[in-house]
């Protein structure tokens, strides 16, 4: 679980996009695959599904998409098997993935995701980037299970994995790391604490457990992106 942590690397930052200023949230990894066989896995509707989440309508410029239970939108812009950029609609609110694949050594290629959203300052204060970061380190553990070993991931037990010990130490790993990207960004070390400590309390469900509800059932931040794995190595 660590080692996927510390596998991935995480960087914050703002650039000029669109209407205005964006926040943008990036994660990335290196695998021991080729890049088309990585840009097959993140377009390809038949192997989508095996590690993160079912997919319908058409993955082609211009074409329109639908994640089960999660966001929709738009491609953009499509470079086989560079990248690709789409819009990210998911509670009446659109932000943006842009999704890069390159050649990184003999046989691996790293795969890299921003996330480009224009967030008002007040809602930042509350989550920061680990609002999207933390479901984005979740979908990358099942890309590596995927690439690594071909195994599928079932949504159903994804979900129940975070409820348990393993998915809430892999959240609280996770919320930390982007704790860290953040202030390394120069945001306020208080108030991102506060923020990283707020986000990994709504995915670990440990804000309706203070209530006196159940948790464990993952984040609604407003992000689309709280899918898990159900395996933390």
């Amino acid at each position: 679980m660590s080692h996927q942590i510390s596998a991935v690397r995480r960087r914050v930052g703002t650039r000029e996009f669109k209407a205005g200023e964006a926040r943008v949230v990036t994660v990335s990894q290196a695998y021991d695959s080729t890049v088309e066989d990585v840009w097959d896995a993140c377009t390809n509707p038949e192997r989508i599904p095996r590690w993160f989440l079912p997919v319908s309508g058409e993955l082609r410029l211009g074409g329109r998409y639908q994640l089960e239970g999660n966001a929709g939108g738009t491609v953009e812009r499509c470079d086989p098997p560079k990248g690709f950029t789409a819009t990210w609609e998911y509670g009446g609110e659109v932000s943006w993935i842009e999704v890069r694949i390159t050649a990184e050594g003999e046989g691996r290629a790293r795969f890299e995701l921003e996330h480009i959203a224009h967030v008002d300052d007040e809602r930042w204060a509350e989550f920061g980037p680990g609002a999207v970061g933390i479901g984005w380190d979740m979908g990358l553990i099942g890309l590596v299970i995927h690439l690594s070993t071909g195994a599928a991931v079932d949504p159903q037990e994804a979900m129940a994995w975070m409820g348990t010990d393993e998915g809430r130490r892999f959240v609280t790993l996770s919320g930390e790391a982007w704790y860290e990207a953040a202030v390394a960004d120069g945001d306020e070390a208080g108030a991102a604490r506060a923020a990283a400590d707020r986000t990994i309390a709504a995915y670990t469900g440990a804000d309706a457990e203070a209530e006196g509800g159940e948790g464990g059932e993952g984040a609604d931040t407003g992000t689309g992106t709280g899918t898990g794995t159900g395996e933390g190595e």
